[in-house]
């Protein structure tokens, strides 16, 4: 399983994965979740996975393939598309055809290929946009009213997402809210696991911003859990019936 969360705000993209995944509790791997492409100024695309590895990493080495075709053309490449839009089409395109193959391979083994994707950017001279992929190709965007999407693992994160995040949230403290959101998944799922990737895209950048690998151990993160983990008891215990 995975945990794989992303906000779009007045001020920015904020997106956050981990690395685990599991095929049973005897084989546990760690293979990056989140992806880039960019062009520095002209266009930011940010793809986070989450599902089966043989869907994702199929699907994006072929939306790979077809950046570098010498025929590619803004049908074909999210590198040459003309919106975000057309962006999350081809996205979508490529990920139900890539799971409708595998999962015909896998039919006979009775198991299960299925996958969605988080695809964040913005393209020069365009708005910042959000998108939830599911395996079947189809996605709904991030809206004011709904300024954050998660993939995987995402039950327990969504309770402070739910508090704390709204499109007038700043950057600084988006980073608070996906890590703490990302905390408490890791606290009550094995799946989901360290080290994690953070990466921001400002707005009007058409950059990725920042990129962090947290690792397991980082300090900073641990002060972080371990102050929200007081602050919780305390209100807890402060709270009266």
């Amino acid at each position: 399983m995975t945990y794989c969360v992303g906000l779009k705000l007045n001020a920015g993209l904020v997106l956050l994965s981990d690395t685990r995944t599991n095929a049973g509790l005897d084989n546990i791997a760690c293979y990056r979740k989140m992806f880039f492409f960019e062009e520095p100024g002209e266009r930011a695309v940010v793809v986070m996975t989450a599902g089966s590895l043989s869907v994702t990493q199929t699907t994006l080495a072929r939306l790979n393939e077809a950046i570098h075709d010498e025929m590619a053309d803004e049908t074909t490449s999210i590198m040459k598309a003309q919106t975000m839009l057309q962006v999350a089409t081809i996205i979508g395109d490529t990920l139900a055809r890539t799971r409708r193959e595998i999962a015909e391979q896998c039919r006979d083994l009775r198991q299960q290929a299925s996958a969605s994707m988080i695809v964040a950017g913005q393209r020069q001279g365009g708005d910042m946009r959000m998108y939830l992929i599911y395996p079947e190709g189809n996605f709904i965007e991030a809206t004011e009213d709904t300024p954050f999407l998660q993939i995987g693992e995402h039950k327990y994160g969504k309770p402070i997402l739910d508090r704390v995040v709204t499109p007038a949230t700043s950057l600084t403290d988006a980073q608070k809210a996906v890590l703490l959101s990302m905390d408490s998944t890791l606290r009550s799922n094995l799946s989901v696991g360290m080290p994690l990737d953070l990466a921001i895209i400002e707005q009007g950048a058409c950059a990725i911003t920042t990129r962090r690998r947290i690792l397991d151990g980082d300090a900073d993160f641990a002060r972080m859990s371990a102050a929200w983990s007081a602050a919780l008891r305390d209100s807890f215990v402060n709270i009266q019936l």
